[in-house]
């Protein structure tokens, strides 16, 4: 049974399994994909808010902000965040070149293939204490997260109709969602038996299960894509490498999908500095600082799943994608309110989890789904460059604008969250309505 030709009904996830065989492996892929993330996300995080400037900077740079009277401790993560943008730009069009000229059998594996690799050379710089380790690093599993994570949605559209999106995203996310909570497990439990180093062999192994799903899904979106005569992923695109850039500027709903990220990234990146701000003055101890952001993000999966298995399928199948797009946006409103009144060590931690959580099981989903009724262009162009330039463009302005607002206080610093936060709702409302002017899906 294909892809194409399976309904979406069905009681729950047991009937939905049955169905839909791609449904196993696509929650594989998943899962793999963010247990070999979620293994690696709080090193970044530790790294990132390391005290010690030699773990996270090469020498040669400590000693020329050094020359120039700037302190460098007092920038990190506004100069990560720029290095980061930097690079996305150069990444983009790379990425848009493979995605052009070469089919998905081959793209596919290579973005994969590419990250694979990188890990065993991270492996060697942990391995041999090199300085700077830290900073290339968070430039690596930043450029890691966005792009395999946007890749791996673009090859769902291709794979699953809008009805089984619809149907199934829910699930396939509470399985990437599982693969985030034993991540974080993985890494309090070796971390300080094994090392840092190690955990990079850890998470590329995962990344090798992930290249196996790829090769098993692809049989489905060929027969998807043969029975409902769509456009063959099997040969390139073609079209310029900027084509994601210019869809967006040119498409109202693409335009509006793009500021509801910026904004949304924005609650994200001012939650995120603000506790970076909190953990670098409450430890010292890169380990101790790993186990702490390994914590948070168990709340954060442990929430995640919960609303993935009993409210994200629901809502989606029946109502529709506005409630998933507007549910977040104000509870988000809500925390940032209370944050404004009492700005709290503990209470940011829980507007973080609450903000992550709601991102990851009902706005990621429901945005997602929209691309399975667009050509492939807007799917792997215009799709990764939201994901990619847009994101670490939001990540890097509001890592400035947390840099001037922190100036005045976090009462204030939250109160300009605030009105992000109303911001990316708005924005919201804007996407649902350029989304009712897509055309139906074709019956299956």
């Amino acid at each position: 049974m294909t892809a194409a030709t399976t309904q979406a009904g069905g009681s729950g996830l047991r009937d939905a399994l049955r169905q839909s065989p791609p449904l196993i492996w696509a929650s594989l892929y998943f899962f793999c994909l963010l247990s070999g993330y979620y293994v690696l996300r709080p090193v970044r995080e530790a790294m990132a808010a390391s005290a010690d400037l030699q773990t996270l900077f090469p020498s040669a740079l400590i000693a020329w902000f050094a020359g120039h009277g700037i302190a460098l401790q007092d920038f990190v993560l506004q100069f990560l965040f720029t290095c980061v943008f930097l690079i996305m730009l150069v990444m983009q069009p790379l990425y848009g070149a493979l995605v052009s000229r070469y089919p998905r059998r081959v793209f596919l594996p290579v973005v994969y293939g590419f990250f694979i690799a990188t890990l065993l050379g991270f492996y060697v710089l942990f391995d041999s204490g090199v300085p700077g380790r830290g900073m290339a690093f968070f430039f690596w599993i930043t450029v890691f997260n966005l792009f395999a994570v946007a890749v791996f949605w673009s090859f769902m559209a291709d794979v699953f109709s809008n009805t089984q999106a619809r149907a199934f995203y829910g699930y396939i996310g509470a399985a990437g969602t599982i693969g985030a909570f034993l991540g974080p497990i993985i890494t309090s439990a070796l971390v300080q038996r094994v090392g840092i180093a190690n955990l990079m062999l850890v998470s590329a192994g995962f990344l090798c299960v992930c290249l196996f799903c790829i090769w098993r899904l692809r049989l489905w979106a060929v027969a998807r894509e043969q029975d409902q005569q769509l456009v063959s992923g099997e040969t390139p695109m073609g079209g310029s490498v900027l084509d994601g850039l210019k869809l967006i500027a040119r498409e109202p709903l693409l335009r509006w999908l793009a500021l509801m990220v910026l904004f949304g990234v924005g609650v994200g990146t001012l939650l995120y500095n603000e506790q970076a701000a909190i953990v670098r003055r409450l430890y010292t101890d890169p380990a101790a600082s790993t186990a702490f952001f390994s914590r948070v993000d168990l709340a954060v999966n442990a929430l995640t799943l919960l609303m993935q298995l009993g409210l994200t399928r629901w809502l989606l199948s029946r109502y529709g994608i506005a409630p998933a797009l507007l549910i977040p946006g104000f509870a988000i409103i809500v925390g940032f309110s209370v944050l404004a009144a009492s700005p709290l060590p503990l209470l940011v931690a829980m507007v973080q989890v609450m903000t992550r959580a709601s991102e990851f099981s009902l706005a990621k989903p429901a945005r997602e789904t929209l691309y399975t009724r667009v050509d492939r262009q807007w799917r792997y162009k215009a799709g990764a460059a939201i994901d990619t330039v847009v994101y670490r463009g939001a990540d890097l302005s509001f890592a400035w604008v947390h840099k001037g607002l922190s100036l005045f206080g976090s009462h204030v610093l939250f109160a300009g969250g605030l009105v992000v936060a109303g911001l990316m709702t708005f924005a919201a409302f804007g996407l649902l309505r350029e989304e009712k002017k897509l055309p139906a899906e074709r019956p299956e």
